[in-house]
């Protein structure tokens, strides 16, 4: 579990965001993938665009 939150591209599969979120929430990244996938079916563009925006904004990690 880290103090702050990173992307981490090398492990992720698009961007590295939910491997970033589950590495600094201590979760395994699938439940944050799939937590992505029904936040994207509820709201829409909304999930879709807080995602590429944290992968944008965030910090690049190892």
């Amino acid at each position: 579990m880290s103090n702050r939150f990173v992307v981490k591209p090398h492990k992720g599969k698009i961007m590295g965001v939910a491997a970033g979120l589950a590495d600094y929430s201590g979760t395994d990244p699938l439940i944050i993938r799939l937590a992505f996938v029904v936040g994207a079916l509820i709201t829409g563009p909304i999930a879709i665009l807080l995602y590429v925006l944290t992968g944008w904004l965030a910090t690049e990690g190892r």
